[in-house]
């Protein structure tokens, strides 16, 4: 893989997993926590020369498809050199594929909770009870999209004896109470950077921007039209408000693309490949692409809607400067009554240096300032005449046959407030 020098996760982590210590890890996003688990992981499978006739002796559990199979990436490549059975199982797949694969054996399994709850109750031929380690990834995230009574099911029905790795980026009651039932009387915690004020990386450049609803839109549009040449992640608050903008953008000769949680599974590992693959693109998506997932080269992370969470905030501008000496932009854009968002984050103990400076721009986010001023001055002194001469806009004579391409009738503002997803 050509890596020289381990992460600090790395270096904490997997020598006590090596021999056989219980462990809860805390990391901020691109920390390297993949390799910190699958490296053990591996040579804990490699000691015992585990057969498929052992079943599985390895599992590893992910919060989302997508962490889901990026995790077994990375499990393929270093398992290049290995003969041991491994696999993925995950909802939107093959079921009866799956099945086989199980029956046949799996050494290591990467999976999402609900899938392989289904298949330890309804899979006659997967055999668990041989499991050696049980492998937790993104605990907080799991527990954050609804699978904690699934996570309980599945360690009530797993082997007592066993190592168990579990690890989060946020720290939470939840968490600590998931620890409690999967863990060790005394595991082992690891924690990284628990001591700086900072939670993002130093290369993060972050800023914001207020502006009115009637004109966000017209922001946003100029905004990825001057940036198209780059890679850009744009996150919205639901499922709804990332199809209507997807449709929209392209509508207006924008090309973006999207990934929200009602996709069908194959559209949506084709779009995170494709993505992940691409030089510049802009994808619109929710927090289901928000934590965990390793894209490479990420420029921009604009934030349409702040989150739900301001805990989630640094898992969003995660997805950029990744890596040791990564670096990258955040640009979160509010309304004005959104204002009071800011207080928020700069209330949360991981943030307090980070995020918010005097001039409502980050410390480092003079370069975001500079680029943006004269773009926002553009769009926020335009009357509704100039709007509507400015070869950014949407023809509103197009506007009925927009909404008809889009088989809705509902507003932009009416969609970006429905349920969360």
């Amino acid at each position: 893989m050509g890596f020289e020098h381990m992460t600090e996760i790395q270096h904490k982590s997997i020598r006590p997993l090596l021999e056989g210590r219980d462990v809860l890890a805390a990391a901020r996003t691109g920390s390297g926590k993949t390799l910190a688990f699958l490296i053990p992981a591996i040579e804990l499978i490699y000691k015992l020369k585990f057969m498929p006739r052992n079943g599985t002796g390895v599992l590893i559990l992910s919060p989302t498809r997508e962490l889901a199979m990026q995790t077994y990436g990375v499990l393929k490549e270093l398992m290049t050199h290995h003969v041991y059975t491994y696999g993925l199982i995950m909802g939107g797949s093959n079921r009866s594929a799956e099945a086989q694969k199980l029956a046949n054996g799996t050494n290591i399994l990467v999976a999402t909770p609900g899938r392989l709850l289904d298949h330890m109750q309804n899979t006659p031929g997967f055999m668990f009870k041989n499991l050696q380690c049980l492998i937790i990834d993104e605990a907080d995230r799991i527990l954050d999209v609804g699978f904690e009574e699934e996570l309980k099911q599945i360690i009530k029905l797993l082997p007592k004896r066993r190592q168990t790795m579990l690890f989060s980026a946020t720290q939470t009651r939840k968490v600590e109470d998931l620890a409690r039932i999967s863990l060790k009387k005394e595991p082992l915690y690891v924690g990284v950077d628990d001591n700086k004020d900072t939670a993002t990386v130093d290369g993060l450049e972050q800023g914001y921007v207020v502006c009115p609803s009637e004109k966000r839109l017209m922001l946003l549009f100029t905004f990825l039209k001057k940036n198209r040449k780059k890679k850009l992640m744009v996150f919205f608050s639901s499922c709804m408000s990332v199809k209507f903008h997807y449709e929209l953008l392209n509508y207006i000769d924008l090309p973006v693309m999207a990934i929200h949680g009602k996709q069908k599974q194959t559209k949506r590992t084709t779009t995170f490949f494709q993505f992940c693959n691409a030089d510049s693109g802009i994808l619109l998506c929710t927090d289901v692409a928000a934590r965990g997932l390793d894209i490479p080269e990420v420029d921009w992370i604009v934030q349409y809607d702040p989150t739900d969470d301001p805990k989630e905030y640094i898992h969003r501008v995660g997805r950029t400067a990744r890596g040791i000496n990564g670096k990258g932009h955040a640009l979160l854009i509010l309304r004005p009554e959104e204002l009071g968002f800011l207080r928020y984050l700069k209330q949360a103990k991981s943030h307090d240096r980070s995020l918010i400076g005097a001039h409502g721009y980050c410390v480092k986010g003079a370069f975001i300032s500079q680029l943006l001023s004269a773009l926002i001055g553009f769009l926020l002194c335009m009357d509704d005449s100039q709007l509507s001469t400015t070869q950014y806009r949407v023809s509103f004579s197009n506007w009925k046959t927009l909404k008809c391409k889009l088989k809705t009738d509902v507003g932009t503002e009416e969609l970006i407030q429905n349920r969360r997803s």
